[in-house]
């Protein structure tokens, strides 16, 4: 039976996923940018970049539309800050028992998913990189592994999305602990996306700048002090993939995280669950975390010149 998947938020990730899923699932998105939308539905998405194609699936804009549709899972890929807004609109328009996934980057998004009495709920972390470039246009940046895992349900109950994932050509592992992964890939978003942001969207400065280089260590030993502090455990190296990049192992992008992109069109930042994260509970646990405190106090004041420079151009 073929899979019927709902991607809330078809920007960057969302797109890359509903644009690979659609050739082995029943695809629908929703997604609050109307020109986005609109093109969608009009033209289908074009994804430029690797593996580039142009796929064709149901979107809407209007939450009610989705009113007494049927989905086996739901993709949960917007901003962590609209999780539980959007979560409160969707619940009364849905039937049936669906799984509900979170990919995204932070912490808060699965115990916001877990207020559904009942509800199979899986967490997990994405190597998959994008940006949004024009309506109905997203380019594919990196191409990496997913791993999924549930918090609340059994492997079982989530096979299905493992094999979809794979049978779309997005490489994806089935875990049943899925906290190493996510961990691993949280230190990395906490330390390399505030400073992407920083550095205006250029990825060299993150990279060969020898003070960056060495902010970048000090930041994920920070971070990683904190994970262990609360007993978490990490997958793979969270920084590997700078490793290779500073090996020469894998090719320098332009691609400066998408925390970059949200301060280069003055939206709000995913600071507060990420570094944010790292600072709170550094606090609260006793570690320190001086280097994190920094950037994410620039970070907050960037946001705010971010959106003042986008409503006020000169």
């Amino acid at each position: 039976m073929t899979a019927r998947i709902l991607i809330v938020g078809c920007g960057a990730i969302g797109g890359l996923f509903a644009s690979a899923l659609t050739k082995v699932a029943e695809v629908t998105a929703l997604d609050a940018n109307a020109d986005h939308v609109a093109a969608i539905a009009r033209n289908g998405l074009r994804v430029t970049g690797k593996s580039p194609r142009v796929a064709r699936f149901a979107i809407t804009g209007d939450i009610a539309a989705l009113r007494g549709r049927e989905f086996d899972a739901i993709l949960f890929l917007i901003k962590s800050k609209a999780t539980a807004a959007v979560l409160e609109q969707l619940r009364p328009a849905l039937t049936g028992r669906p799984v509900l996934v979170t990919l995204q980057n932070g912490m808060g998004n699965a115990e916001v998913l877990l207020d559904v009495p009942d509800a199979i709920v899986a967490r997990g972390a994405t190597m998959n990189a994008g940006r949004y470039v024009e309506p109905g246009v997203v380019e594919n940046l990196i191409e990496g592994k997913t791993w999924l895992g549930p918090v609340r349900g059994r492997v079982e109950d989530i096979a299905f999305l493992g094999t979809a994932f794979n049978d779309a050509g997005m490489t994806a592992e089935i875990v049943a602990d899925p906290m190493g992964a996510v961990w691993s890939k949280f230190v990395f978003n906490c330390v390399m996306n505030p400073l992407g942001a920083l550095m205006m969207g250029d990825n060299a400065a993150r990279h060969n700048v020898p003070e960056m280089r060495d902010l970048v260590d000090d930041m994920a030993a920070e971070c990683m002090a904190v994970i262990e502090a609360l007993g978490g455990t990490f997958a793979f190296p969270p920084m590997e993939f700078v490793a290779k990049i500073r090996s020469g192992a894998v090719p320098l992008s332009k691609h400066a995280g998408s925390m970059a992109l949200d301060i280069a069109r003055g939206a709000a930042t995913e600071i507060d669950e990420l570094t944010g994260f790292i600072v709170r509970e550094g606090d609260r646990l006793g570690v320190p975390v001086p280097n994190c405190r920094t950037v994410y106090r620039l970070v907050k004041g960037l946001e705010l010149a971010s959106r003042a420079r986008v409503a006020n151009p000169r």
